[in-house]
């Protein structure tokens, strides 16, 4: 099977759904953010801190090349899809899968959560408008996945189904 990638804005759970999906579909789970930590020897919001955004970009792009592209789940970062390349890539390497979840939310789940550089000091309505432009870019994905109010376990459900459905496995 190709990989499946995990999309969806910071706080949408993707991490967390990986790791159930890989458990119950006995798959490799690699996260994205944390490859580049290992990668670079640095945290995330350090590498925003000492080479700003457009760095952690160009890393994540890179990164996102060098991982497998079949028999893997990758959960990505909030941004990757921010770049065109990489929803290509994604898309051609594998199964994109939306993890929607509303800025109520995003917000009670970020609140005190400091290791997200964007997201850092940041009001319901400044994420709102973050999260609000990268909708398209998002949506840009094979399957969607609405996460508020369900169980990690719902979600999985939901994304086992669909991959049942349209047999891609």
């Amino acid at each position: 099977m190709k990989t499946i990638y995990l999309t969806g804005f910071m706080g949408a759970g993707k991490t967390t759904v990986g790791k159930v999906l890989g458990e119950r579909m006995k798959m490799q789970v690699i996260d994205l953010d944390a490859y580049i930590e290992e990668k670079l020897s640095w945290k995330i919001p350090t590498i925003f801190e000492q080479k700003g955004e457009v760095y952690f970009r160009d890393e994540e792009q890179n990164a996102l090349r060098e991982l497998p592209t079949n028999e893997v789940i990758i959960t990505t970062g909030g941004g990757v899809v921010i770049r065109k390349e990489n929803r290509q890539f994604m898309k051609q390497n594998g199964y994109v899968i939306y993890l929607d979840a509303e800025v109520d939310t995003i917000y009670d789940r970020l609140s005190g959560d400091d290791g997200r550089p964007l997201a850092k000091g940041k009001s319901k309505s400044e994420l709102a408008r973050l999260a609000e432009r990268r909708q398209p870019y998002y949506e840009d994905a094979h399957f969607t996945v609405q996460t508020d109010h369900k169980t990690v376990e719902q979600i999985a459900d939901e994304i086992q189904e669909w991959i049942k459905a349209t047999e891609i496995v």
